[in-house]
């Protein structure tokens, strides 16, 4: 049987799946589905569409263009896209007519905002640097932004929505202290007269481990994705599906004699007469040069090593004397049913997280979305692409 030159499939009965389960586990707190970097390489309009089918009412993209994106494929007002990084030329109108949640840290940036208000006002969140220091307003700061927010909001130019913080999840005691830091930020808040309807501070792994962190909604980005961030936790023992599962093809095959070296460097040499197979996928792809002697791909459910340097178009790997075909199916990474790697056996490999994994498969490697919604808005949707 033939496989794609290069494939990630994408299940959307995975995604939902873990969808009900996370916000089981979560009930009554709201969970917001994060989907920043195109929903942790997996397509984002597809993930969102299907989990706004689900009854999700809360996404976050991270960015305002990616937030337009999803009102542009149809996903309207009654769910909030929350953003919060953003460019510092932004011209926030769009965002404002959209109805796109703002994240803020800084006084700077509410002013830009509210400057840009027109006919309904912002919605805006407050970030409160609690110890992680890449986004919120540090405590000395704090009292000048939630002056500002109190005058813009008395004046009809913003709304403030909630304050959020984002946890470094280090330690429990550090976590404990993190939020100790935003409830005296949100006390402060009060005493300086803004009303905060809502709290956010957890995410996937500070969401499932610390019930007390739930406040009114939790963040979940990974363990949608079947990607739990817990250490020697897979996704089978807390139930989660993963979602992507990366295949290829294998393009030519070539019988070469003992100590042959095999690829730059020639950092591998065959012990005896062996048969190499290419497969074409490399490090422009998201296959890391580091996967050499650490990651073994599986053909006709048995795993081999990569052989060899990973290049930017393709890897080897030694496939012995077995009687491997071109157009053999080839499984880098999935579910794990079948015998091979999955994506949390990869991140393990190689010194990093199964995020960071999926972040990384390139944007040729085209995704084919399956499971039961696609007949529904997500399939609407895939039929109107080129």
């Amino acid at each position: 049987m033939n496989a794609p030159l290069r494939r990630a499939r994408i299940d959307l009965d995975a995604y939902r799946s873990n969808l009900d389960l996370v916000r089981g586990w979560m009930a009554p707190v709201e969970v917001m589905a994060i989907m920043k970097a195109d929903a942790y390489g997996h397509g984002l309009e597809p993930i969102a569409l299907a989990a706004v089918d689900a009854g999700v009412r809360w996404i976050g993209v991270l960015t305002v263009p990616a937030a337009l994106r999803l009102r542009s494929i149809g996903i309207g007002e009654d769910v909030h896209l929350f953003t919060w990084q953003h460019d510092p030329g932004l011209d926030f109108r769009d965002a404002i007519d959209s109805a796109i949640d703002l994240g803020v840290s800084n006084v700077t940036e509410l002013q830009r905002v509210v400057d840009a208000v027109d006919q309904r006002p912002a919605r805006v969140h407050l970030g409160v640097d609690s110890g992680l220091h890449r986004d919120g307003a540090t405590a000395d700061v704090w009292p000048d932004l939630v002056s500002l927010a109190v005058q813009a909001q008395r004046a009809g130019r913003i709304e403030v929505v909630a304050a959020y913080t984002h946890l470094a999840e280090s330690s429990d005691d550090d976590d404990s202290a993190a939020v100790a830091v935003f409830d005296r930020a949100v006390e402060a808040a009060e005493d300086l007269g803004l009303d905060l309807p809502m709290e956010h501070v957890a995410a996937s792994l500070a969401g499932l481990e610390r019930k007390e962190f739930r406040k009114d909604m939790v963040r979940m980005g990974a363990n949608l994705f079947g990607i739990p961030g817990a250490d020697g936790v897979s996704a089978a023992d807390l139930g989660l599906e993963p979602v992507m599962t990366l295949t290829a093809s294998v393009a030519k095959t070539k019988r070469v004699p003992v100590d042959t070296g095999v690829s730059y460097d020639y950092t591998y040499r065959t012990s005896a007469e062996t048969t190499l197979a290419l497969v074409p996928v490399g490090y422009a792809d998201g296959v890391p040069r580091l996967a050499q002697g650490r990651i073994e791909v599986t053909i006709a459910g048995k795993r081999y090593p990569i052989a060899g340097r990973v290049a930017m178009d393709q890897f080897l790997v030694d496939v012995g004397d077995d009687e491997v075909r071109v157009g053999d199916p080839v499984v880098l990474f999935g579910t794990g049913e079948h015998g091979e790697m999955t994506v949390l056996e990869w991140g393990e490999a190689l010194g990093t997280i199964g995020e960071e994994v999926t972040c990384r498969i390139g944007a040729r490697v085209p995704r084919e979305v399956v499971g039961h919604e696609v007949g529904g808005r997500v399939g609407d949707y895939l039929r109107e692409q080129p």
